[in-house]
C-alpha cells in the first residue's frame, strides 16, 4: 500500500469532524505545490515533504494536529500556530471541532516550508552544485 493510500485508509476511519477536518488539511496542502510527496512515518502519522520534511498530521481524541517541522522559522502572518509556540523547531496547528481552517494562510505557510526547506539544501550544497543552479 501505498503512502497516499494509507492516508486514504486513514481518513475514511475517521468518520466524525477528524476525518473531515484532516482530508481538508491535506487537500490544501496538496494544491501548494504539485511536487510535494506524501509518506507514511512514524507507524501512522501522514506527513507531506518537498526538499525536506513539510508537517506531520495527527488526528488525536479531540483535535486535528498537524505539526510543522521548522515552523519556529516560518512567518505566520495568519497567526495559525497555536500549540508549540515555546519550541526552538516546529511549531504546530491544533484544530479542534468547529473550527474553520483558514486555507489561504495555511496555503502560505506551506510555501514558507518549502521555501525554508530549498534554502536549506543550497546551504548544503558544495559550491559548484550552486552555482549550476
Amino acid at each position: 500500500m501505498t503512502p497516499s493510500e494509507q492516508i486514504d485508509q486513514l481518513i475514511a476511519g475517521l468518520t466524525d469532524w477528524r476525518g473531515k477536518t484532516l482530508a481538508g488539511v491535506r487537500k490544501a496542502i496538496l494544491e501548494v505545490d504539485g511536487e510535494i510527496i506524501e509518506e507514511w512515518k512514524w507507524m501512522g502519522s501522514p506527513v507531506w515533504s518537498r526538499d525536506g520534511m513539510i508537517a506531520v498530521g495527527n488526528a488525536h481524541k479531540d483535535k486535528v494536529k498537524l505539526t510543522f517541522s521548522h515552523g519556529a522559522s516560518l512567518p505566520d502572518p495568519g497567526k495559525l500556530f497555536n500549540a508549540g509556540l515555546e519550541g526552538k523547531v516546529w511549531r504546530a496547528i491544533d484544530l479542534f471541532e468547529g473550527d474553520e481552517l483558514d486555507e489561504r494562510a495555511l496555503k502560505e505557510l506551506v510555501r514558507a516550508a518549502i521555501d525554508f526547506n530549498q534554502a536549506k539544501e543550497k546551504k548544503k550544497a558544495p559550491a559548484g552544485a550552486r552555482a549550476k543552479k
